[in-house]
């Protein structure tokens, strides 16, 4: 098994947590994909995307506008809240592993930027977004769910 297992022990006052990489222990088998968890990926890796291209978003027309113009300063302080909350959707995913976790969350943030800049701004994305779109999507598949 090319997986290492860490343990790294953090010590308080009077308690000790123990973080164990993957999941792995010597009592608990290392994670592995199951239907509901691979729904439950998917499913956060859009709850961020919401997250931050709305909250992106609101920040955007209270700042710079868009073809309505700009929206009142209270947008960007709603959006500012909609940020700081996106911070902690990754956290809900089943794997441990962050940076690879923050690298597909890329490709779903692309593809979602897509379509919400055409439904929120009317920004209609043309062959080269599509074609890209997708090529970055089933490239960060590819990285998230190859047998490790």
């Amino acid at each position: 098994n090319s997986r290492k297992r860490i343990n790294t022990s953090i010590s308080t006052m009077s308690n000790s947590i123990e973080f164990v990489k993957d999941g792995a222990s010597e009592d608990q088998p290392a994670f592995s994909w199951s239907a509901a968890t691979i729904a439950q990926s998917i499913g956060v890796f859009c709850l961020a995307g919401v997250a931050e291209i709305i909250g992106g978003w609101l920040v955007w027309v209270a700042i710079r506008g868009n073809h309505e113009g700009k929206k009142p300063w209270w947008f960007a302080l709603i959006g500012s809240v909609v940020l700081m909350l996106y911070g902690f959707v990754p956290c809900l995913q089943p794997t441990d592993s962050f940076g690879r976790i923050y690298a597909v969350y890329g490709g779903f943030f692309i593809v979602l930027s897509f379509l919400f800049g055409w439904l929120l701004d009317g920004d209609k994305p043309d062959i080269g977004d599509v074609v890209g779109g997708s090529i970055s999507l089933v490239g960060v598949l590819l990285i998230y769910f190859w047998p490790r």
